[in-house]
């Protein structure tokens, strides 16, 4: 490049970077279009930017635009695949665009790629509240499916039993019996999708809430990542139930919990739910 094209590329920049920030001076001022034309001028100049596009996109979404959210947040993640706002934003465009399976995943990308940045931070935690939102919404069309499904055999199952016993078999079961018994078994079967307490070592001892991403400190006690750090920095450093001293450092992540959580919300998608 040669040195007028380097100036001229310099230039375009710092007027972008000034544009982006008379585009976050509008955003914070709620004069939205205002915003979105700071950020498309600076998009203009600077077009491999990502930051310039997920400011847009926010602007947007702000807007429940959400197919020129999920444009922007697209091009971003090319520009930058590890950009935590885009993949979020791209998850919530996709979940309110009714593509659920695929909002997911960028969701939970999103938040694989927050824990790793910044574990304790706000957005983690608003990421982990809409991917559990998107997971429930999602468990709940699967509960219902699975409900008319087993309701339809089991009308089908006792219609066979009573046509059975009607043919005159001496050696069946009384009718009566045989349809109590065929209704544990259906009962059973829908046990799965029945909420009921989420086990006690599942739950964080602080929260009280099912494990997201639990740390086990060398007292041996398990806790929640964001929980425990946010104690150490605006409490004390040591441990809330021991009192035992304990940094950060010390921190290790609990694996053999948090896969147990990940079997038990894939089994039970109800725990999901936000209390």
């Amino acid at each position: 490049m040669s040195p007028a094209a380097g100036g001229a590329a310099a230039a375009s920049q710092r007027q972008a970077d000034l544009l982006k920030q008379e585009g976050n001076a509008f955003f914070k001022k709620d004069r939205i279009s205002a915003a979105i034309d700071a950020y498309t001028g600076a998009i203009t100049l600077c077009p491999n930017v990502a930051v310039y596009w997920t400011n847009r996109a926010l602007c947007y979404k702000k807007r429940n635009e959400w197919a020129k959210v999920e444009e922007d947040c697209r091009t971003a993640i090319k520009l930058d695949n590890h950009s935590v706002k885009a993949h979020y934003m791209l998850g919530l465009a996709l979940v309110n665009s009714q593509k659920l399976a695929e909002g997911i995943k960028a969701l939970e990308k999103s938040l694989e790629l927050g824990r790793g940045a910044h574990p304790a931070s706000y957005m983690v935690e608003e990421i982990w509240q809409e991917l559990s939102k998107a997971k429930y919404i999602e468990w709940e069309s699967l509960s219902r499916e699975r409900a008319s499904k087993l309701h339809n055999l089991e009308v089908a199952c006792k219609e066979a039993l009573r046509s059975y016993n009607s043919l005159g078999n001496p050696g069946a079961d009384a009718p009566e019996e045989q349809l109590n018994e065929l209704e544990e078994v259906f009962k059973k079967a829908a046990k799965t999708d029945t909420p009921t307490d989420v086990p006690d070592h599942l739950c964080c001892k602080i929260t009280l809430d099912i494990f997201r991403d639990p740390v086990i400190t060398p007292s041996g006690v398990t806790y929640e990542r964001a929980v425990l750090l946010d104690h150490l920095h605006t409490v004390g450093k040591f441990d809330p139930v021991t009192r035992e001293a304990l940094e950060p450092h010390q921190l290790v992540p609990n694996l053999a919990i948090k896969e147990a959580v990940h079997a038990f919300l894939s089994e039970h998608g109800w725990a999901y739910k936000i209390r």
